[in-house]
């Protein structure tokens, strides 16, 4: 303050009224700066605390630890722009603390990619598994093929579960083909491409773009695991490029919408998708690949893209009276199915959408064996709460699957071993799915663990 008076007197500011108008409006400007700071300070303490307070919570809930494709934050290049969080679709992924960007419910993430995109510094970079949980993949080289010289590998299986990342690695990958493909041979197909999923559709189109003679077989239904969502619903996904078609925007539809959308595009570019088509072996001989379906249908190709699903057979329970006619592994038609008494059985996301779909025209139990849900999606365990309190849904924790009979269900409860039998018309089993590994092997395709690798990452 004197070394200010002091340069004012020296300017000739010698009116001392003036002088200490100007040290005052100074000194305001000053204390309003240091206020400032102060506010903004506290403000970003308090958000810390409430990302500390989240990160603690979904750490008691089971939803801290990734089980998939995820961000990593490299907290050296953050300069918390919050860029990250504002353009991630799902809900509480990440957030700022101690002025860097950080995982919260981790293991909510589904592989957009949208923070990854969006970061100013590039400081994130999507990953697979972690340093103490590491997630089976099938090795793949960047361009999607796999060790065995002329199988590659897009979407779902090779980690990329996403529609738009399907999409995309489909494409990709039937791009990568052509600039290594040779046309004298003797199969009957350039490509056969092994899943009818987003990127099996993908890669059709662009091998029809690119003129190949290829075949695509599925096992079940065109749409892969999209086919299998319950009706309703809701595919989140972002603006994609479909190949002879073009950019496609849709934030949010269901699963009919897209389904439909496939089918226009498919017809309008006359492919067809050779459907029930489980293939059941692979064989190479001079370089020729030899595709044996379940149907005993079999074909030879140059070249073979397998875009099938990380699940591949659905697990089941090993619970007596399984093998019914009643017991199924996932859920097409819930408005068709009214006035039955139903089990569902699981605790993920599609056993709890498939409860709800079914508890408004039915009466539903939901088993589950774990003491509370602990990976649900944050809107399906909203729900879920609401409907276990009204009473829509009879939720049964700590329970096992016993027996399986005709016009019953027989749950043995965990904890006290006690065995309760329930009227039951139909069972929904949404126990996961086993990675096709054995199938996998006996093409030859090496499967490694990744401990928190780097799938895409800045250069």
């Amino acid at each position: 303050m004197l070394l200010l008076l002091s340069l004012l007197v020296l300017n000739g500011f010698f009116n001392m009224e003036l002088i200490f108008e100007q040290i005052l409006v100074y000194a305001i400007v000053i204390v309003l700066t240091v206020a400032v700071i102060i506010i903004y300070l506290r403000t970003q303490k308090r958000a810390s605390k409430i990302v500390e307070r989240k990160i603690e919570q979904a750490k008691l809930d089971g939803l801290y630890e990734p089980v998939s494709l995820h961000p990593v934050v490299d907290i050296n290049n953050c300069i918390k722009s919050g860029a990250c969080i504002v353009a991630c679709p799902e809900k509480d992924i990440l957030g700022i603390r101690n002025g860097k960007a950080t995982t919260i419910n981790a293991s909510h993430c589904i592989g957009h990619g949208a923070c990854f995109h969006a970061c100013p510094t590039e400081a994130i970079s999507l990953c697979i598994g972690t340093e103490k949980r590491g997630v089976e993949l099938p090795h793949v080289s960047q361009t999607f093929e796999t060790n065995v010289s002329g199988v590659y590998i897009a979407g779902e299986l090779g980690g990329m579960g996403l529609i738009k990342n399907a999409v995309l690695q489909g494409q990709q990958a039937v791009d990568n083909i052509v600039k290594v493909f040779k046309k004298n041979h003797a199969a009957d197909y350039d490509l056969i491409i092994i899943g009818a999923g987003p990127a099996g559709i993908s890669a059709s189109l662009t091998a029809k773009k690119h003129g190949l003679k290829f075949l695509t077989l599925e096992q079940d239904t065109l749409g892969g695991t999209v086919f299998t969502f319950p009706r309703s619903k809701i595919v989140m996904t972002s603006a994609m490029d479909l190949p002879l078609f073009g950019k496609v925007k849709l934030l949010e539809t269901s699963k009919t919408e897209l389904l439909d959308l496939w089918h226009s595009v498919l017809s309008k570019n006359e492919i067809t998708i050779k459907e029930n088509s489980k293939v059941e072996a692979i064989q190479s001989e001079n370089g020729i690949f030899k595709v044996e379906t379940i149907l005993g249908d079999h074909f030879t190709a140059r070249h073979i893209l397998l875009t099938i699903g990380r699940r591949g057979t659905p697990r089941k329970l090993g619970a007596p009276g399984e093998n019914q006619e009643k017991v199924a592994y996932r859920l097409l038609e819930p408005e068709d199915i009214k006035r039955k008494n139903i089990l569902v059985v699981g605790g993920g996301d599609s056993a709890v959408e498939s409860a709800l779909l079914l508890a408004d025209q039915n009466v539903v139990t939901l088993s589950y064996r774990s003491e509370s849900f602990n990976r649900l999606k944050v809107k399906n365990n909203q729900r879920i709460s609401e409907a276990i309190a009204n009473g829509s849904i009879d939720m049964q924790f700590n329970t096992t699957v016993g027996l399986i009979e005709k016009n019953s269900v027989t749950l043995v409860h965990g904890i006290t071993a006690e065995r309760q039998t329930i009227a039951n018309d139909q069972v929904f089993i949404f126990a996961g799915g086993e990675l096709p590994t054995q199938f996998l092997q006996k093409i030859g395709i090496q499967i490694t663990k990744k401990f928190g690798e780097a799938v895409l990452k800045h250069n």
